[in-house]
Protein backbone atom coordinates (compact mmCIF):
# COMPACT_ATOMS: atom_id res chain seq x y z
CA UNK A 1 0.00 0.00 0.00
CA UNK A 2 2.82 2.40 0.90
CA UNK A 3 4.46 1.71 -2.46
CA UNK A 4 1.21 2.45 -4.31
CA UNK A 5 0.74 5.72 -2.43
CA UNK A 6 4.29 6.83 -3.19
CA UNK A 7 3.79 5.93 -6.84
CA UNK A 8 0.57 7.94 -7.02
CA UNK A 9 2.21 10.94 -5.36
CA UNK A 10 5.09 10.78 -7.82
CA UNK A 11 2.63 10.53 -10.71
CA UNK A 12 0.68 13.54 -9.48
CA UNK A 13 3.88 15.54 -9.18
CA UNK A 14 4.73 14.75 -12.80
CA UNK A 15 1.21 15.66 -13.99
CA UNK A 16 1.33 18.93 -12.02
CA UNK A 17 4.71 19.81 -13.51
CA UNK A 18 3.47 19.10 -17.04
CA UNK A 19 0.33 21.18 -16.51
CA UNK A 20 2.36 24.11 -15.22
CA UNK A 21 4.71 23.90 -18.19
CA UNK A 22 1.84 23.69 -20.68
CA UNK A 23 -0.37 26.62 -19.83
CA UNK A 24 -1.31 29.73 -21.77
CA UNK A 25 -3.34 32.74 -20.77
CA UNK A 26 -6.01 34.24 -23.03
CA UNK A 27 -7.01 37.82 -22.14
CA UNK A 28 -9.61 40.37 -23.14
CA UNK A 29 -9.20 44.08 -22.43
CA UNK A 30 -11.33 47.09 -23.35
CA UNK A 31 -8.57 49.70 -23.37
CA UNK A 32 -10.93 52.71 -23.39
CA UNK A 33 -10.61 54.85 -26.52
CA UNK A 34 -7.07 54.19 -27.71
CA UNK A 35 -6.98 56.73 -30.55
CA UNK A 36 -3.98 58.13 -32.38
CA UNK A 37 -3.49 61.90 -32.63
CA UNK A 38 -4.18 62.25 -36.36
CA UNK A 39 -7.48 63.18 -37.96
CA UNK A 40 -9.24 60.46 -39.93
CA UNK A 41 -11.67 62.12 -42.30
CA UNK A 42 -13.64 58.89 -42.70
CA UNK A 43 -14.55 58.52 -39.00
CA UNK A 44 -15.75 60.66 -36.12
CA UNK A 45 -12.47 60.93 -34.20
CA UNK A 46 -12.39 64.72 -33.70
CA UNK A 47 -12.76 64.32 -29.94
CA UNK A 48 -9.32 62.72 -29.73
CA UNK A 49 -7.10 65.23 -31.48
CA UNK A 50 -4.51 67.64 -30.04
CA UNK A 51 -6.88 70.56 -30.67
CA UNK A 52 -10.03 68.53 -29.92
CA UNK A 53 -12.22 68.71 -26.80
CA UNK A 54 -10.04 66.22 -24.93
CA UNK A 55 -6.66 67.69 -25.94
CA UNK A 56 -5.35 64.27 -26.92
CA UNK A 57 -1.61 64.87 -27.30
CA UNK A 58 1.18 62.54 -28.36
CA UNK A 59 2.47 62.44 -24.79
CA UNK A 60 -0.92 61.29 -23.49
CA UNK A 61 -1.22 58.81 -26.34
CA UNK A 62 2.17 57.23 -25.73
CA UNK A 63 1.54 57.05 -21.99
CA UNK A 64 -1.67 55.20 -22.71
CA UNK A 65 0.08 52.72 -25.02
CA UNK A 66 2.74 51.94 -22.43
CA UNK A 67 0.10 51.47 -19.77
CA UNK A 68 -1.65 48.78 -21.80
CA UNK A 69 1.63 46.87 -21.83
CA UNK A 70 2.04 47.39 -18.09
CA UNK A 71 -1.38 45.87 -17.45
CA UNK A 72 -0.61 42.78 -19.54
CA UNK A 73 2.78 42.30 -17.90
CA UNK A 74 1.28 42.54 -14.42
CA UNK A 75 -1.66 40.31 -15.27
CA UNK A 76 0.64 37.56 -16.54
CA UNK A 77 2.73 37.67 -13.36
CA UNK A 78 5.91 37.77 -15.39
CA UNK A 79 4.62 35.82 -18.41
CA UNK A 80 2.75 37.72 -21.08
CA UNK A 81 -0.48 36.24 -22.47
CA UNK A 82 -0.45 33.94 -25.47
CA UNK A 83 -3.49 35.69 -26.96
CA UNK A 84 -4.90 39.15 -26.19
CA UNK A 85 -8.24 40.32 -27.50
CA UNK A 86 -8.70 44.11 -27.41
CA UNK A 87 -11.42 46.59 -28.24
CA UNK A 88 -11.82 50.37 -28.48
CA UNK A 89 -8.65 50.72 -30.57
CA UNK A 90 -8.81 53.13 -33.49
CA UNK A 91 -6.67 51.48 -36.15
CA UNK A 92 -3.61 49.46 -37.08
CA UNK A 93 -1.34 52.36 -36.21
CA UNK A 94 -2.17 52.25 -32.49
CA UNK A 95 -1.69 48.47 -32.50
CA UNK A 96 1.69 48.91 -34.14
CA UNK A 97 2.62 51.43 -31.45
CA UNK A 98 1.56 48.96 -28.80
CA UNK A 99 3.41 45.97 -30.26
CA UNK A 100 6.56 47.66 -31.59
CA UNK A 101 7.08 50.77 -29.43
CA UNK A 102 6.70 49.26 -25.97
CA UNK A 103 8.45 46.31 -24.28
CA UNK A 104 5.91 44.11 -26.10
CA UNK A 105 8.42 44.12 -28.98
CA UNK A 106 10.68 41.73 -27.05
CA UNK A 107 8.04 39.00 -27.31
CA UNK A 108 7.36 39.10 -31.06
CA UNK A 109 3.62 39.72 -30.87
CA UNK A 110 1.71 39.77 -34.14
CA UNK A 111 -1.59 41.44 -35.00
CA UNK A 112 -4.92 40.40 -36.50
CA UNK A 113 -7.01 43.46 -37.34
CA UNK A 114 -9.02 45.32 -39.91
CA UNK A 115 -10.93 48.61 -39.81
CA UNK A 116 -14.53 48.20 -38.71
CA UNK A 117 -17.63 49.99 -40.04
CA UNK A 118 -18.17 51.64 -36.64
CA UNK A 119 -18.91 55.35 -37.08
CA UNK A 120 -16.27 56.32 -34.50
CA UNK A 121 -13.78 54.00 -36.14
CA UNK A 122 -13.13 51.85 -33.07
CA UNK A 123 -12.22 48.25 -33.76
CA UNK A 124 -11.54 44.85 -32.22
CA UNK A 125 -8.27 43.01 -32.71
CA UNK A 126 -6.15 40.07 -31.59
CA UNK A 127 -2.51 40.18 -30.51
CA UNK A 128 -0.71 36.86 -30.21
CA UNK A 129 2.66 35.27 -29.53
CA UNK A 130 3.46 33.14 -32.61
CA UNK A 131 5.49 30.60 -30.65
CA UNK A 132 2.34 29.76 -28.66
CA UNK A 133 -0.53 30.44 -31.04
CA UNK A 134 -0.70 29.87 -34.79
CA UNK A 135 -3.67 31.46 -36.61
CA UNK A 136 -5.01 29.55 -39.59
CA UNK A 137 -7.76 31.93 -40.68
CA UNK A 138 -9.69 35.01 -39.59
CA UNK A 139 -13.16 36.21 -40.46
CA UNK A 140 -15.12 39.30 -39.46
CA UNK A 141 -18.80 38.72 -38.82
CA UNK A 142 -21.03 41.66 -39.71
CA UNK A 143 -23.79 42.44 -37.23
CA UNK A 144 -26.91 43.55 -39.15
CA UNK A 145 -28.66 46.39 -37.32
CA UNK A 146 -30.76 47.75 -40.15
CA UNK A 147 -31.60 51.36 -40.99
CA UNK A 148 -28.08 52.03 -42.26
CA UNK A 149 -26.63 51.82 -38.75
CA UNK A 150 -23.29 50.08 -38.31
CA UNK A 151 -21.33 48.63 -35.41
CA UNK A 152 -18.17 46.70 -34.72
CA UNK A 153 -17.80 43.32 -36.41
CA UNK A 154 -17.17 40.14 -34.43
CA UNK A 155 -13.68 38.77 -35.04
CA UNK A 156 -13.43 34.99 -35.35
CA UNK A 157 -9.94 33.49 -35.49
CA UNK A 158 -9.31 29.81 -36.14
CA UNK A 159 -5.93 28.64 -34.99
CA UNK A 160 -3.83 26.26 -32.92
CA UNK A 161 -2.24 26.46 -29.49
CA UNK A 162 1.17 24.78 -29.29
CA UNK A 163 0.93 23.95 -33.02
CA UNK A 164 -1.42 20.98 -32.71
CA UNK A 165 -4.40 21.96 -30.55
CA UNK A 166 -7.19 23.53 -32.65
CA UNK A 167 -9.09 26.42 -31.08
CA UNK A 168 -11.63 29.05 -32.16
CA UNK A 169 -11.33 32.50 -30.61
CA UNK A 170 -14.02 35.19 -30.86
CA UNK A 171 -13.50 38.85 -29.92
CA UNK A 172 -16.66 40.92 -29.42
CA UNK A 173 -17.59 44.53 -28.73
CA UNK A 174 -21.37 44.63 -28.89
CA UNK A 175 -23.45 47.81 -29.36
CA UNK A 176 -23.49 50.15 -26.37
CA UNK A 177 -26.38 51.07 -24.12
CA UNK A 178 -26.35 54.63 -25.39
CA UNK A 179 -29.93 55.89 -25.41
CA UNK A 180 -31.01 53.40 -22.77
CA UNK A 181 -30.49 49.70 -22.03
CA UNK A 182 -34.02 48.76 -23.12
CA UNK A 183 -34.15 50.68 -26.38
CA UNK A 184 -30.69 49.48 -27.42
CA UNK A 185 -31.26 45.85 -26.43
CA UNK A 186 -32.33 44.66 -29.92
CA UNK A 187 -28.91 45.66 -31.24
CA UNK A 188 -27.14 43.37 -28.78
CA UNK A 189 -29.62 40.61 -29.49
CA UNK A 190 -28.69 40.97 -33.17
CA UNK A 191 -25.02 40.60 -32.24
CA UNK A 192 -25.84 37.53 -30.15
CA UNK A 193 -27.76 35.96 -33.02
CA UNK A 194 -24.81 36.54 -35.36
CA UNK A 195 -22.40 34.94 -32.90
CA UNK A 196 -24.73 32.02 -32.13
CA UNK A 197 -25.10 31.20 -35.83
CA UNK A 198 -21.31 31.07 -36.21
CA UNK A 199 -20.91 28.83 -33.16
CA UNK A 200 -23.57 26.44 -34.48
CA UNK A 201 -21.65 26.17 -37.77
CA UNK A 202 -18.54 25.16 -35.86
CA UNK A 203 -20.43 22.49 -33.96
CA UNK A 204 -21.86 21.21 -37.25
CA UNK A 205 -18.33 20.75 -38.61
CA UNK A 206 -16.47 19.60 -35.48
CA UNK A 207 -17.48 17.02 -32.90
CA UNK A 208 -15.86 18.56 -29.81
CA UNK A 209 -14.60 22.04 -30.72
CA UNK A 210 -12.42 24.19 -28.48
CA UNK A 211 -14.04 27.63 -28.41
CA UNK A 212 -13.22 30.78 -26.43
CA UNK A 213 -15.65 33.71 -26.72
CA UNK A 214 -14.57 36.97 -25.09
CA UNK A 215 -15.47 40.62 -25.26
CA UNK A 216 -17.26 43.67 -23.95
CA UNK A 217 -20.85 42.63 -24.47
CA UNK A 218 -22.46 45.74 -22.90
CA UNK A 219 -24.79 43.27 -21.20
CA UNK A 220 -24.41 41.02 -18.19
CA UNK A 221 -24.51 37.20 -18.15
CA UNK A 222 -28.15 37.27 -17.06
CA UNK A 223 -29.34 39.52 -19.92
CA UNK A 224 -31.25 38.20 -22.92
CA UNK A 225 -28.38 38.63 -25.38
CA UNK A 226 -25.94 36.52 -23.34
CA UNK A 227 -28.63 33.97 -22.60
CA UNK A 228 -28.93 33.42 -26.36
CA UNK A 229 -25.28 32.30 -26.33
CA UNK A 230 -25.46 30.33 -23.09
CA UNK A 231 -28.61 28.49 -24.24
CA UNK A 232 -27.58 27.52 -27.76
CA UNK A 233 -29.29 24.28 -28.78
CA UNK A 234 -27.74 21.63 -31.01
CA UNK A 235 -28.94 18.50 -32.75
CA UNK A 236 -25.93 16.47 -31.59
CA UNK A 237 -25.48 15.22 -28.05
CA UNK A 238 -22.72 16.70 -25.87
CA UNK A 239 -21.38 15.90 -22.41
CA UNK A 240 -22.47 19.23 -20.87
CA UNK A 241 -25.97 20.64 -20.38
CA UNK A 242 -25.12 23.42 -22.85
CA UNK A 243 -22.57 23.80 -25.67
CA UNK A 244 -21.26 27.16 -24.34
CA UNK A 245 -20.52 27.88 -20.68
CA UNK A 246 -20.25 31.46 -19.37
CA UNK A 247 -17.28 31.60 -16.99
CA UNK A 248 -18.20 35.12 -15.84
CA UNK A 249 -21.50 34.14 -14.24
CA UNK A 250 -21.83 34.88 -10.53
CA UNK A 251 -19.70 37.99 -10.22
CA UNK A 252 -22.66 40.38 -10.19
CA UNK A 253 -24.29 38.45 -7.36
CA UNK A 254 -21.14 38.98 -5.32
CA UNK A 255 -21.12 42.70 -6.12
CA UNK A 256 -18.05 42.42 -8.35
CA UNK A 257 -17.57 43.45 -11.95
CA UNK A 258 -15.39 44.83 -14.71
CA UNK A 259 -16.74 48.38 -14.87
CA UNK A 260 -18.69 50.62 -12.55
CA UNK A 261 -21.71 52.72 -13.39
CA UNK A 262 -22.91 54.94 -10.56
CA UNK A 263 -22.42 52.88 -7.45
CA UNK A 264 -22.89 49.47 -9.07
CA UNK A 265 -20.38 47.11 -10.65
CA UNK A 266 -21.36 45.50 -13.97
CA UNK A 267 -19.97 42.38 -15.61
CA UNK A 268 -19.92 43.45 -19.25
CA UNK A 269 -16.46 41.99 -20.01
CA UNK A 270 -16.83 38.21 -20.07
CA UNK A 271 -15.29 34.94 -21.21
CA UNK A 272 -17.36 31.99 -22.41
CA UNK A 273 -15.98 28.62 -23.49
CA UNK A 274 -17.19 25.44 -25.15
CA UNK A 275 -18.18 22.28 -23.32
CA UNK A 276 -15.08 20.47 -24.63
CA UNK A 277 -12.80 22.96 -22.87
CA UNK A 278 -14.61 22.46 -19.57
CA UNK A 279 -14.28 18.70 -19.86
CA UNK A 280 -10.85 18.63 -21.49
CA UNK A 281 -12.17 16.47 -24.32
CA UNK A 282 -10.07 17.79 -27.20
CA UNK A 283 -6.56 18.45 -25.91
CA UNK A 284 -7.25 21.73 -24.10
CA UNK A 285 -8.78 22.41 -20.71
CA UNK A 286 -9.80 25.51 -18.75
CA UNK A 287 -7.77 25.56 -15.54
CA UNK A 288 -10.31 27.33 -13.31
CA UNK A 289 -14.04 27.40 -12.79
CA UNK A 290 -14.42 31.14 -13.44
CA UNK A 291 -12.88 33.78 -15.63
CA UNK A 292 -10.46 35.97 -13.70
CA UNK A 293 -11.15 39.68 -13.34
CA UNK A 294 -7.78 41.38 -12.96
CA UNK A 295 -8.33 44.00 -10.28
CA UNK A 296 -4.82 44.96 -9.21
CA UNK A 297 -4.66 47.99 -6.94
CA UNK A 298 -2.99 50.21 -9.53
CA UNK A 299 -6.01 49.77 -11.84
CA UNK A 300 -8.38 51.11 -9.19
CA UNK A 301 -8.93 54.31 -7.26
CA UNK A 302 -11.13 55.36 -4.39
CA UNK A 303 -14.71 56.12 -5.34
CA UNK A 304 -15.24 59.51 -3.72
CA UNK A 305 -18.93 59.72 -4.63
CA UNK A 306 -20.03 56.16 -3.97
CA UNK A 307 -18.32 53.67 -1.70
CA UNK A 308 -15.41 51.37 -2.38
CA UNK A 309 -13.26 51.63 -5.48
CA UNK A 310 -13.72 52.17 -9.21
CA UNK A 311 -11.54 51.73 -12.31
CA UNK A 312 -8.76 54.29 -12.67
CA UNK A 313 -9.72 55.57 -16.11
CA UNK A 314 -8.05 57.77 -18.73
CA UNK A 315 -10.78 60.43 -18.85
CA UNK A 316 -13.62 61.47 -16.60
CA UNK A 317 -15.94 63.24 -19.01
CA UNK A 318 -13.82 65.76 -20.94
CA UNK A 319 -11.15 65.95 -18.21
CA UNK A 320 -7.92 64.02 -18.58
CA UNK A 321 -7.47 61.75 -15.56
CA UNK A 322 -4.32 59.89 -16.58
CA UNK A 323 -5.43 56.37 -15.66
CA UNK A 324 -5.60 53.08 -17.51
CA UNK A 325 -9.17 52.25 -18.60
CA UNK A 326 -12.76 52.37 -17.43
CA UNK A 327 -12.81 48.57 -17.76
CA UNK A 328 -10.87 45.82 -16.01
CA UNK A 329 -9.38 43.00 -18.09
CA UNK A 330 -10.63 39.41 -17.90
CA UNK A 331 -8.76 36.21 -18.65
CA UNK A 332 -8.69 32.43 -18.57
CA UNK A 333 -5.77 30.04 -18.33
CA UNK A 334 -5.79 27.16 -20.81
CA UNK A 335 -3.90 23.94 -20.10
CA UNK A 336 -2.64 21.44 -22.62
CA UNK A 337 -3.54 17.82 -22.01
CA UNK A 338 -1.40 14.98 -23.27
CA UNK A 339 -2.21 11.33 -23.64
CA UNK A 340 -5.92 11.98 -24.20
CA UNK A 341 -6.63 12.85 -20.60
CA UNK A 342 -9.72 14.80 -19.67
CA UNK A 343 -11.64 16.07 -16.65
CA UNK A 344 -14.42 13.78 -15.44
Amino acid sequence: MKTIILFLLAFLMVVTAVCRAQQARIVFYNVENLFDTENDTLTNDDEFLPDGPKRWTHERYYRKVVRVYQVMAALGRGELPAVIGVCEIENRKVLNSLVYETPFHQFGYRIIHRDSPDRRGIDVAVLYQPDLFTPDSAEWLEVPLGGGETTREILHVRGRLWDDNPIHIYVNHWPSRYGGAGSSQPKRVAAAATLAASVKRIYADEEKPNIVIMGDFNDGPEDESLQIISRIRLQAEISCPWPIVNLSTGYSIAGEGTLKHGGSWNVFDQVLVSCAMIKGENGLIIMSERAEIFKAGFLLEEDMIYTGTKPYRTYIGPAYHGGFSDHLPVSVTVGRLTGGGHRH
